[in-house]
Formats: C-alpha cells, structure tokens, sequence
C-alpha cells in the first residue's frame, strides 16, 4: 500500500489588498513554486485578508499614516489570530509603516525591502535603480535600509518619478497593462542604468506588469517574486 509523505508547512499570512492586482500575483507566485518545489497536489498553506485598497489611498493621499497603520496593526493582529505562523505585506508602500503594524503583534514579518537587498548583495551589486510609488522613491523609510545594506540606490528625476507613480495608481493597481506605459517605463529605466544603475528594483508590487528581464538591459530584482520566494523558504 503506497503512502503519502507529509510535509509540514507553516502558515503564511498575506496583509494584502494594496493593490489587488499585485495580492492576486503574490498568490499565483505562491502556488506555482510550492507546486514546482514539492510536486503533485500541493499547495501553499495561506490566510489572506485583502483591504480595500480605495480607503488606504485616501489616507496616503490625506497625509493619515497614523490611521492607515491603524488599520494595517488591526489585520496582522486578525492573521495571528487566524493562525499564521509569519506576514508578508504584500505591498512596498505600506512598509512605511512596518514598525507600528507589528506593534504587539508575536508573530514576524518578513520584510520586503530586507528580503530584495539581500538578493542584489548575493549577486554582488550595488547600484540599484528603483521604480517605485513616489512615497517609495522619495521617503526615507526604504531607501535608508537599501543604504543600510550596502547599497547605493539610484532614484529617477522628477518627471520620471511622476510617471512611474501616475502610471502605479492610474493603471496598474486597477490591472491596466498599455504598450504605452510599458514604453514609458523602459525608457524610465534605461536612464536610471545611464545614470550608473547596475541593476534595477521593481520597488512597486505591480511594476512587473510592465518591466521583467526581457526589457530591461540590466539584472532585474521583482520585489514581489523576491518576497513570495523568502516566504516559501520560511515556510518550509
């Protein structure tokens, strides 16, 4: 009588939502490499609470950080509560708000900023280029732990800043893909790598919609792919 192995695997909560679009590609990433790491039926162990992602882009918009992560303490305490063993927030952004989302909370986080440096430092980079949200390129809370790390990130221009955040909450968080955007953002990113990039972060969970290694001239690092890879290792 043949048997079936039973593999022991830890719970991951996904704090998601923030866009949808970018939760449902943490799933589908989730899946595929359980599936291709263990083979046959299986599948990740995961809790999922998705927010509505119009009333936290009304608190960023409003300047709210204290109210967003409010309610970002509230949803990783529910996944605990769930039965998670460990969070991911599926969403750079939101980072900004590690410390008071995990307040009191026992359970860790893994973070998505940590996890993608240590990726590039793997391969001996130092110079990434990050496209990002604007809160992301412009705000300390990530670029000083890429610093901290070792790395010496490379932020595009103004205008260049602008687009890549018009086309993150215009169009990709509402699952928009355009040839025109995608154009826009391979020339983005080619004058972050003129400007001395050796590699490049997708520092938005939904900029992989447009940009992978095919059209990007130097090593990409996809913070989602980066993120949901550390989580399975974790979990397994």
């Amino acid at each position: 009588m043949k048997t079936t192995m039973k593999t022991t695997m830890k719970t991951i909560g996904i704090l998601g939502g923030m866009s949808a679009a970018s939760t449902q590609l943490y799933y589908k990433r989730l899946c595929d490499q359980t599936r291709d790491r263990l083979g046959g039926l299986h599948s990740p162990e995961l809790l999922i609470r998705s927010l509505d992602f119009a009333r936290i882009e009304a608190l960023q918009m409003a300047g709210d950080w204290d109210g967003a992560g409010h309610i970002l303490n509230g949803e990783a305490m529910a996944l605990e509560l769930g039965g998670a063993d460990m969070i991911v927030l599926a969403t750079n952004t939101m980072h900004k708000l590690a410390d008071q989302m995990m307040a009191g909370v026992g359970i860790p986080m893994l973070h998505i900023g940590d996890a993608t440096a240590a990726a590039i430092n793997a391969q001996g980079l130092k110079r990434p280029g990050l496209m990002a949200t604007a809160f992301t390129m412009e705000q300390a809370f990530y670029t000083d732990r890429l610093r901290a790390a070792g790395l010496d990130p490379v932020i595009p221009n103004d205008a260049d800043r602008a687009d890549t955040h018009r086309i993150i909450y215009d169009e990709l968080c509402k699952d928009i893909t355009t040839q025109g955007s995608r154009a826009i953002y391979e020339a983005i990113a080619q004058r972050l790598v003129d400007d001395g990039a050796d590699c490049l972060i997708l520092g938005c969970t939904e900029v992989g919609m447009l940009l992978d290694p095919t059209n990007v001239s130097v090593p990409v690092f996809d913070t989602t792919l980066i993120h949901c890879d550390q989580a399975l290792d974790a979990a397994l």
